[in-house]
């Protein structure tokens, strides 16, 4: 894949990292206004630095966009009359719609939408996709791009703040869930690193058996509770303070926050 990531940020360093690493690339192009802050790229086979977005357009088939949400307008107008019928354009731009995307390139151009989490520069990130109708001719590309940077799930994009709020905001909640699980493990005797290793390789593991066998999690929770056991007694406690009514609380709150925001920006 012949790929330009317009605006390589943190977000466009992890992507170019994980293509990289993978070798999904026969040319990568990276652009940034000071191409110092993207060195450690330089001497890549097949990867080059430019300021130049307009080159790295004209080079690349999938130009992935991951500037800053105030400067996607000037980037989309600056190369919209260098595109092709065959380009595909992959923005990872939170709160810019594909309306507003197609009223600067055209409904013509196949533009697709992708919502990373920070997880991406580790390779597991969570990215839901969605794309104008011309797009969907193109969404496979998408996906093979995300899925080895993690896992992608296609949805509408009426879902994508919902899908902010659970994929991208849901890393902090779970990180939350973690420390606090590490401060429990302090409390119960344990110094404060081998608290978070604990914390952090059994949420791993929790996590790791629903993606390996699809159980629903009361399933596996029921396989580690037994009758007027420690874990049902923890499992009760922490429901009566409301552990799960404040999590789904918190999202919905999170949720109407974003709403409101885009909102203000209509």
């Amino acid at each position: 894949m012949k790929i330009a990531i317009i605006g390589t940020g943190n977000l466009g360093k992890s992507i170019a990292k994980g293509l990289i690493n993978t070798n999904a690339i026969t040319t990568l192009y990276l652009t940034k206004r000071n191409t110092d802050s993207i060195a450690e790229f330089d001497g890549y086979k097949n990867v080059n630095l430019t300021t130049d977005n307009a080159l790295a357009v004209k080079n690349s088939d999938i130009i992935i966009l991951a500037v800053q949400p105030s400067h996607l307008e000037g980037v989309l107008k600056g190369i919209s009359s260098l595109l092709t019928e065959n380009h595909v354009l992959i923005s990872t731009v939170t709160g810019f719609s594909i309306d507003k995307i197609e009223t600067i390139v055209g409904a013509d151009q196949f533009i697709i939408r992708a919502m990373p989490n920070t997880a991406i520069a580790v390779g597991k990130s969570m990215t839901c996709i969605c794309s104008n109708l011309k797009g969907t001719k193109r969404i496979k590309v998408a996906e093979a791009i995300f899925n080895r940077l993690g896992h992608s799930l296609v949805i509408p994009e009426s879902q994508m703040q919902a899908a902010t709020v659970v994929c991208a905001s849901g890393i902090a909640f779970w990180m939350r869930l973690i420390r606090a699980t590490t401060q429990a493990a302090i409390q119960l005797g344990f110094d404060a690193k081998e608290a978070q290793e604990l914390a952090m390789h059994t949420s791993e593991g929790a996590a790791s058996l629903l993606i390996a066998n699809g159980h629903h999690p009361e399933e596996e929770i029921d396989r580690v509770t037994t009758p007027k056991g420690c874990t049902i007694e923890g499992l009760n406690e922490m429901e009566h303070k409301g552990l799960s009514s404040s999590l789904i609380q918190g999202m919905i709150a999170s949720y109407n926050k974003i709403s409101n925001i885009r909102k203000e920006q209509v």
